[in-house]
């Protein structure tokens, strides 16, 4: 899987090396460069916004504006500075444009959580996925949920640096702060979130009450997990700890290492269903006409 915010194990072909040939007409060199990144901008979209279908129109529209703005990139900076400044501006202002984009707080979450129903799932119960698929996708879709709490911008900061460990220096060129605020906006977003989970949270606080098998019944009957439309617990071959590099050193604090390695064992998710429109983007009429691919590659 490559990282694109690796310094290690970089492929033969760098982006820029892509993106010289894509301009001079090559078709597999843009499709190979889109390929490279869309499975970590849907990722990051799908914690930005907490839903697949919302993920998917906006990761589609990333891509579009990445293709037809590729002449522009003018090399200034690296170009996944670049690539994942566009994503940084288009989640950010995802929310003006889209209705369906809300953000709870945690008082609100956690009076959600405290008035959902402790009903633990029985062999009686039928549903569309196992029992503990689905306690596994209440889990996950819960702390996607807790992301939503944070603002627009600790919420990315806090998928850059902790989901997937991105330096301060990388973050900072991205978020276009300094590495200083970097780290304050990182360790704020961290406190909030964990601090939430610890007080309310039993994954790791075993004194809290609220238990991911005791609330998935009254996830499905509120629609917030629904058995037949599973987003994170089936199918997933790789985990984000699996395709993230390790930080060296040690965390901070205990207590915050566990809770992030529970973020990192959620599913990478595959951007499904972009392949189609990969085809449908390279094949229009602007992007034929900005790029001029040769005949071969048709």
């Amino acid at each position: 899987m490559y990282n694109p915010f690796s310094t290690k194990n970089q492929p033969d072909k760098t982006d820029e090396l892509l993106i010289a040939a894509s301009l001079e007409g090559d078709k597999s060199s843009l499709e190979e460069l889109i390929q490279r990144h869309e499975s970590w901008i849907y990722n990051i979209c799908v914690r930005m916004v907490g839903n697949t279908a919302d993920a998917a129109d906006l990761t589609q529209e990333i891509l579009i504006k990445v293709v037809t703005s590729l002449a522009t990139f003018q090399h200034k900076s690296s170009f996944r500075t670049w690539l994942y400044r566009i994503v940084k501006n288009d989640v950010i202002n995802w929310g003006k444009k889209k209705a369906r984009f809300r953000v709870n707080t945690f008082t609100e979450l956690a009076h959600a959580l405290d008035n959902a129903q402790d009903i633990e799932i029985t062999a009686s119960d039928s549903f569309a996925a196992d029992n503990d698929t689905l306690i596994n996708e209440t889990k996950f879709r819960c702390m996607t949920g807790m992301l939503l709490c944070l603002d627009k911008t600790q919420r990315l900061i806090f998928i850059l640096g902790e989901l997937f460990e991105v330096s301060d220096t990388v973050g900072s060129e991205i978020m276009e702060i300094s590495k200083v605020n970097f780290r304050v906006l990182l360790s704020r977003a961290k406190e909030q979130l964990y601090s939430f989970m610890n007080e309310k949270c039993g994954l790791e606080n075993k004194n809290n009450p609220c238990r991911c098998a005791r609330k998935t019944k009254a996830f499905i009957a509120e629609g917030f997990v629904d058995p037949k439309k599973l987003l994170f617990a089936i199918g997933h071959k790789l985990a984000i700890e699996e395709v993230v590099e390790s930080r060296q050193g040690e965390m901070e604090q205990l207590l915050s290492e566990k809770y992030q390695a529970l973020y990192q064992k959620h599913p990478f998710l595959s951007s499904s269903g972009m392949a189609d429109f990969l085809k449908e983007v390279l094949s229009s009429e602007q992007v034929v006409k900005t790029f001029n691919f040769k005949s071969n590659n048709n």
